[in-house]
């Protein structure tokens, strides 16, 4: 039996608010060595804030990542480069529309109520696709970036529902 299967990933742009976050973290870095070297009360305060910080500073770092396989796709968060966590699972029975962003398949869900996730790397240059689906009675307007082989796997799977104009 053949199964479907494609992956893409995606590294999340730098927003202003995590380089904010990195220079709050380094200003924190310096705070707590300046407590360390105070000595006696503060030491313990600063060997906390270290510790702290430094465990905060890979979670900036993210990735994002697409399974599919056989009609299920997979949204995966990758943090630091070593932690992985599973954000949605979808199924291609649940998706009304996969389509280009901007696109005029995609007028007729204008003004759909729906929560929106961005899953996509953020860049200006990027093209993400837009798919709108139905999860446990909640829509979601997901906006993701898949390689072209999964494009084609999703319209293997789903010929009516995935619009590449």
């Amino acid at each position: 039996m053949s199964q479907l299967y494609a992956e893409a990933g995606v590294k999340r742009k730098d927003t202003p608010r995590t380089i904010l976050l990195r220079a709050l973290l380094v200003i924190g870095l310096f705070v707590g060595v300046l407590l360390l070297l105070l000595g006696s009360f503060f030491t313990i305060f600063g060997a906390a804030l270290e510790v702290i910080l430094v465990m905060m500073f890979p979670k900036l770092n993210v990735d994002y990542e697409y399974v599919f396989v056989d009609g299920q796709l997979d949204f995966d968060r990758i943090t630091g480069k070593s932690k992985r966590k599973t954000l949605l699972r979808i199924d291609m029975d649940q998706v009304e529309i996969v389509a280009l962003q901007g696109s005029h398949a995609l007028d007729s869900f204008t003004y759909l109520k729906c929560e929106n996730k961005d899953f996509s790397s953020g860049n200006k240059d990027s093209k993400p696709y837009i798919i709108i689906v139905g999860v446990k009675d909640k829509k979601y307007r997901i906006a993701f970036e898949p390689g072209e082989k999964m494009l084609s796997m999703m319209k293997q799977k789903s010929p009516r529902k995935v619009s590449q104009i």
